[in-house]
């Protein structure tokens, strides 16, 4: 066998490469080969750092491979990867440089074998949630103490009896109906619609709960039928559903007014615990009795201070045939010292008035002779006195001009004393 000397690698042409540079090489080479990939295998040492990252091992029966899931692409998971289940993965081919380790960086999860399930599933939620199916607004606010509760689910199902259990123990003075129906298999989904619409007809009580236990995608897939939403969305009476386990997410969980992890928390929701009930109604019924207490007490007060004030009609007429004599005198006390008042200002005022009087009779007589003068001036009769006359119509009518008088027409004239009737025979 040959054996390669030291000194090849000092042969003019030959390439040395860093660790760094060969790794990145090789990265790109993976990265180029293997751009996006589905995987399939099942999920071991599954950690989440506290960045929100996830980092586990993708095996099958013969290998394993390091994987990767960075925090946005796990935040937009709606559900939650565990240790041992098995996932379909779409992912890049890439190598960690730092530790020269393979490994695939994931963009994408879901459950394996429901490739063409799950793809339903989006297509359905992405339909009916831009007809507004899962408007927030549209949900419906649970009853907060249910006198009776439907519970819309097989006979035969565990999740019946959980259910019954829990509503039992939480409050048991809650009636409760069950709308037999089946929850899995063939035409189900009709079938659970239908019955939902027959609980609204027969209005037997004030809250439903739409559930099951767990089960594969298939099993549960009734409750992933348009059929089912549309039914819990035109229910008049308010829905919580509680289908399989907290992981699993169906159409019927994004319709209901409610979801439940599962059927015995749909349960808990439904009603409220009676113990719970007891010591509200408890502390009310003691607040109440110290409320009345303090009303009590107060009034109590009230009537001994209005008590003190109450007297017997006699002494209270007593009382005020002393309060009216009191008056009297202060009236009496009053006037006399507003006589007083009166007399002391007249007699101030008595020097004064002499002569004021005096002077207001000087001038009341000069104007009254001023007045006089003016009347004598505008006196018709003073008019008359000097020659004039005052002719009128028969009307009565003050004559001023010829032009209105006609020939025949009897005038009236006044004279300073006396007047004359006559007749107009001509005028000009």
């Amino acid at each position: 066998m040959p054996i390669e000397s030291a000194n090849d690698s000092q042969m003019p042409g030959a390439a040395v490469l860093s660790v760094s540079a060969l790794l990145r090489s090789a990265r790109d080479a993976l990265e180029r080969r293997f751009p996006l990939v589905w995987v399939r295998g099942e999920i071991s040492n599954f950690t989440r750092a506290a960045s929100g990252h996830c980092y586990f091992t993708l095996k099958d029966d013969a290998a394993q491979v390091d994987c990767v899931l960075f925090q946005g692409r796990a935040a937009a998971l709606d559900w939650a990867p565990r240790e041992g289940m098995r996932v379909e993965v779409r992912a890049l081919v890439t190598l960690y440089e730092p530790r020269g380790r393979f490994q695939l960086r994931v963009e994408a999860m879901r459950e394996a074998g429901l490739g063409p399930l799950y793809e339903r599933f989006l297509k359905l939620k992405q339909t009916l949630e831009r007809e507004g199916l899962f408007d927030p607004a549209a949900k419906r606010a649970l009853p907060g103490h249910p006198r009776a509760v439907g519970i819309v689910t097989s006979l035969a199902a565990a999740a019946l009896r959980d259910v019954l259990t829990t509503l039992a123990r939480r409050n048991p003075s809650v009636a409760v109906i069950v709308y037999p129906v089946p929850v899995q298999g063939s035409g189900a989904a009709e079938r659970i619609a239908r019955m939902l619409a027959s609980a609204n007809q027969r209005a037997e009580c004030d809250l439903l709960l739409l559930v099951r236990g767990g089960g594969s995608i298939e099993d549960l897939w009734q409750f992933n039928e348009a059929a089912v939403a549309y039914a819990i969305r035109a229910s008049r009476i308010p829905i919580v559903v509680g289908v399989g386990h907290e992981t699993d997410v169906t159409i019927a969980d994004f319709a209901a007014d409610r979801r439940a992890a599962t059927p015995t928390a749909a349960a808990e929701l439904a009603v409220p615990q009676r113990a719970e009930l007891l010591a509200r109604i408890g502390e009310l019924a003691r607040r109440m009795a110290r409320e009345t207490r303090r009303q009590l007490d107060t009034a109590a007060q009230s009537v001994d201070g209005l008590a003190r004030r109450l007297m017997h009609p006699a002494e209270r007429l007593r009382a005020m045939r002393g309060l009216l004599a009191q008056l009297g005198a202060r009236l009496a006390a009053a006037n006399g010292r507003c006589l007083d008042a009166a007399r002391y200002a007249l007699g101030a005022l008595a020097p004064r008035l002499a002569p004021a009087s005096v002077r207001q009779r000087e001038i009341a007589a000069a104007q009254l002779a001023e007045l006089r003068a003016r009347l004598i001036v505008l006196d018709p009769q003073a008019v008359l006195a000097r020659g004039y006359s005052i002719t009128r119509k028969a009307t009565g009518e003050v004559l001023r001009d010829a032009a209105r008088v006609v020939e025949g027409e009897r005038l009236q004239t006044t004279l300073a004393r006396g007047t004359i009737e006559s007749e107009v025979k001509r005028r000009r």
